[in-house]
């Protein structure tokens, strides 16, 4: 028997609730270290709710029942390696050195089922285009890797160079899509007269034709005009 649309409707509404309610119980660490056991759970978790939608012989509490049930196992499991620390090696995975003093270690790599193509990849997308610039490189358990570059490929700080360090600040934001933030204005104990001179030197008249703006303390205030926007508006 084919599902209703009422079904689907009632049983979507449902599901979407409850994966975005274990979601965030489950926290955002799990959606930015995602762990080969996070990723078969979300593949279970997502065949559970489909196959239920386009199945109407399925009642609607069932529906409720295992997405719950999943997500309170998911729940315990999470807890439970917060507190168990010999159960975090074979659930999440342990990080693997794959290189190690300048020299690819071949047996992690076979041992993480990774050729030489794939670790060049990573690599690349570190900003890194050579294996003569590592030093050190440890395969993380989420799939991602993490360098650390010989001493003479490492970027130069202000420590290094011996200078004093500057003090750090937060952009903040003061027009968003034409309309200016009154209370982000008065956090940095600016005014509006003065956000409408600034705008003026700029040949910008009204706040509406900025689509984005921020001030920067010891660099002033970013302009971005909305797309059409001259110079004399």
């Amino acid at each position: 028997m084919e599902p209703s649309f009422l079904d689907m409707t009632i049983k979507l509404i449902l599901g979407f609730f409850f994966l975005f309610l274990i979601t965030r119980l489950l926290g955002r660490t799990t959606i930015n270290q995602l762990t080969p056991f996070d990723f078969v759970s979300a593949i279970v978790l997502s065949e559970l709710l489909g196959n239920a939608v386009f199945e109407q012989n399925v009642p609607v509490y069932f529906v409720v029942y295992s997405i719950f049930l999943w997500g309170i196992l998911l729940v315990i499991m999470e807890k439970g390696l917060l507190k168990l620390k010999g159960l975090r090696g074979p659930l999440e995975g342990k990080p693997a050195i794959v290189i190690r003093d300048g020299k690819i270690d071949r047996k992690e790599l076979k041992k993480n089922r990774m050729n030489l193509n794939q670790l060049m990849s990573l690599l690349r997308q570190s900003e890194v285009f050579s294996v003569r610039e590592v030093a050190f490189a440890i395969l993380e358990s989420n799939g991602g890797i993490s360098i650390l570059k010989k001493s003479k490929y490492q970027k130069v700080t202000i420590e290094d160079l011996k200078l004093q360090e500057p003090p750090v600040y937060l952009p903040v934001s003061v027009i968003l899509d034409g309309e200016v933030l009154e209370d982000n204005l008065q956090e940095l104990g600016l005014t509006r007269p003065w956000l409408t001179n600034e705008l003026s030197a700029r040949g910008i008249y009204e706040p509406r034709n900025v689509m984005y703006a921020d001030y920067l303390e010891g660099d002033g205030l970013f302009v971005v005009k909305m797309s059409g926007v001259k110079e004399n508006s």
